[in-house]
C-alpha cells in the first residue's frame, strides 16, 4: 500500500507540475504571442512571463516585432523598351498595436508585399528611359515605399524603407552603354587636346612674329648704321682730297668694301667650300658697274638721320 501511495502522489504531483508548465507563458524581447481560448482569438502577450488556463487557453504563434527586410527580384522593362533587373529591398515590421490584424489578416506577409512590389515597381519603371532609372532610382524607391505602405498598413505592417540597392540592364546594353561613355570621354580627351595644341600654336606663331619684328628693327638699323659710316667716309674723302671727285670717292670704298667682304668669306667658311668667280677682268665689270651706280653718291648726300633732325629740332 505504501508503494502504491507513493506513486499515486508522485503522479499528482507530475500532474501539477505539468499544468504549471503548461499555464506559464514567457515572451522574448520584441515580440508578441497570440493566444487563442477553445479556438477563438483571446488576447495578445507583450514580453515577459504571463499565465493561461492549460488545456483551454492556447499560444498559437510568436509574432516577431522587429525590422525585417525582404528582398525581391524584378524584371520589367523601361521606356525605351530596355529589358532591366532591379533589386529592390523592403524594410518591414508589425505594428505593436496591429498584432491581432497582422496574424490572421495575411497568411504569408512576405508573398503579399512581393506582389505588391513586383506591381508597383512595373508601374513605375516603363514610365522612364534607362538613363532615367539609374538618375531617379531614389524616386522609384519612394513611390514604391508610399504605394506598399498605404496598403499594408491596413494588414497591420508599417512599411519603413524601400531601397532599390541593383540595376542590371542586359549585358549588351551595358556593353553599348560602355562604348557610349568611352567614346564621349574620347571625344572631350581629343578637345582639350586640340585647345592645347592651338594655344602652343598661337604662342609659337606669336613668339615668331615677334622676333621677325624684333630682326627687322636690327637689320634696319644695321643698314642705318651702315649708310651713316658710308656717308661719314665720303665726307671725310672729299675734306682730306680737294680734288678727287665724288665718283671716284665712291670706286674707293666699294672696292675697300668688295675686298673686305672676299676677305671674311674665306675666313669664315671652315669645312665648306665657297666658289666665287673671280678674274681681272670681272674687276672690270664691278668698276664699270660701280660708275653706273654713281647716283647713289648722290642719294647719300642727300640722306639724313632722323636722329640728327631730331636733334637739330
Amino acid at each position: 500500500m505504501q508503494q502504491t501511495d507513493l506513486i499515486f502522489n508522485a503522479a499528482i504531483i507530475a500532474v501539477i507540475f505539468g499544468l504549471i508548465f503548461k499555464s506559464i507563458v514567457i515572451v522574448k524581447e520584441q515580440s508578441s504571442a497570440v493566444i487563442e481560448r477553445l479556438g477563438k482569438f483571446n488576447k495578445i502577450c507583450p514580453s515577459g512571463l504571463h499565465f493561461i488556463i492549460p488545456f483551454i487557453d492556447r499560444k498559437v504563434d510568436i509574432v516577431n516585432l522587429r525590422v525585417q527586410q525582404l528582398d525581391v527580384g524584378v524584371e520589367t522593362k523601361t521606356m525605351d523598351d530596355v529589358f532591366v533587373n532591379l533589386k529592390v529591398s523592403v524594410q518591414f515590421k508589425v505594428t505593436r498595436e496591429k498584432v491581432k490584424d497582422a496574424f490572421y489578416s495575411l497568411d504569408n506577409a512576405r508573398g503579399q508585399i512581393a506582389s505588391y512590389v513586383f506591381d508597383d515597381v512595373r508601374a513605375e519603371v516603363p514610365k522612364l528611359e534607362l538613363d532615367d532609372v539609374f538618375a531617379k532610382k531614389d524616386d522609384i524607391a519612394k513611390a514604391v515605399r508610399i504605394n506598399i505602405a498605404e496598403i499594408m498598413e491596413e494588414f497591420g505592417y508599417t512599411i519603413i524603407k524601400t531601397l532599390i540597392t541593383d540595376i542590371d540592364p542586359d549585358h549588351k546594353v551595358k556593353e553599348s552603354m560602355n562604348r557610349i561613355n568611352a567614346a564621349k570621354r574620347d571625344k572631350e580627351a581629343a578637345m582639350e587636346v586640340a585647345a592645347a595644341r592651338k594655344i602652343t600654336i598661337i604662342a609659337e606663331a606669336e613668339a615668331e612674329a615677334e622676333s621677325k619684328r624684333l630682326s627687322g628693327e636690327g637689320i634696319a638699323r644695321q643698314r642705318l648704321e651702315i649708310v651713316r659710316g658710308f656717308k661719314e667716309s665720303v665726307e671725310d674723302f672729299q675734306k682730306t682730297l680737294k680734288n678727287v671727285s665724288h665718283e671716284e670717292v665712291m670706286q674707293f670704298v666699294l672696292l675697300t668694301q668688295y675686298f673686305d667682304t672676299i676677305n671674311n668669306v674665306g675666313s669664315n667658311s671652315k669645312n665648306t667650300s665657297i666658289l666665287i668667280p673671280h678674274s681681272p677682268g670681272a674687276m672690270q665689270d664691278f668698276q664699270n658697274q660701280i660708275i653706273q651706280g654713281t647716283f647713289i653718291g648722290e642719294k647719300l648726300n642727300e640722306f639724313t638721320d632722323p636722329d640728327e633732325e631730331k636733334d637739330k629740332d
